[in-house]
């Protein structure tokens, strides 16, 4: 159990080759907000599978590859031994490959794709380096930009224009990427900063529990792993129910 509450994540494999790429997906989180793209596409009345799928295809090279990479040579919170090299290559390409996506969109479905593809290529950047000063990086800018942000951008690249039900989704990503960051902020801590926990839970009944950073940690990331189950789960729900 020490060595499994030593990985900086609980979906980190050990460190070393493919592992470190695999690691580096954030495979559950990216899941996660890849599933509001698809809620919201499947939100609309639209829907369309030719939209659809370059709007997952964008935010999987941006999210699931670029923001990570970048967010990696920002610290390496993932203690991952990819050179620096790489992840530019990596965060570069993939993020060129995501505007590029979006400005095809913006040709030839909707020329206002263009401003979501700008505040996109813009945030991916600004909250994984943290840049000015890290204003665009915190409780606040999480929920926007990898809740909100996706949902919204996935309905109007099917719908071509934002309604009541847009905004009611948005609302949803909104809310459950706040329950994400609150719960994923404390256990990232223990798991890349706490050196020790000490001490013992004393209940009424006069027993103890040592209290070790297992104890403390399972909870939290058995609520966020059936969470992540669930989102996607719905995503992949209301997909079905548009075919």
């Amino acid at each position: 159990m020490q060595a499994e509450a030593t990985r900086p994540a609980f979906y980190a494999l050990r460190s070393g080759g493919w592992r470190d790429y695999v690691t580096l997906l954030h495979l559950p989180y990216t899941a996660w907000h890849l599933s509001y793209v698809a809620i919201g596409a499947a939100l609309s009345s639209a829907f369309a599978w030719s939209r659809l799928w370059p709007a997952l295809l964008a935010f999987g090279l941006a999210v699931g590859i670029g923001a990570h990479a970048l967010d990696e040579l920002n610290g390496r919170p993932l203690q991952t031994r990819i050179p620096r090299t790489v992840l530019f290559a990596l965060a570069g390409v993939s993020i060129s490959g995501a505007v590029a996506i979006g400005i095809v969109g913006a040709i030839t479905v909707n020329p206002w794709l263009g401003l979501f593809v700008a505040a996109g290529a813009f945030i991916v950047v600004a909250y994984n380096l943290e840049s000015f000063g890290g204003r665009f990086h915190g409780d606040l800018w999480f929920p926007l930009a990898w809740g909100a942000f996706p949902l919204l951008t996935a309905y109007f690249a099917t719908a071509e224009t934002i309604g009541a039900v847009a905004i009611a989704g948005a609302v949803f990503a909104f809310a459950t990427s706040v329950a994400q960051r609150r719960l994923s902020t404390p256990v990232r801590d223990m798991r890349r900063r706490v050196a020790r926990v000490s001490g013992s839970l004393e209940r009424h009944d006069g027993t103890s529990q040592p209290l070790t950073a297992s104890v403390l940690m399972a909870p939290v990331e058995a609520a966020l792993r059936a969470l992540t189950a669930g989102i996607v789960a719905l995503a992949v729900a209301l997909v079905i129910m548009r075919l």
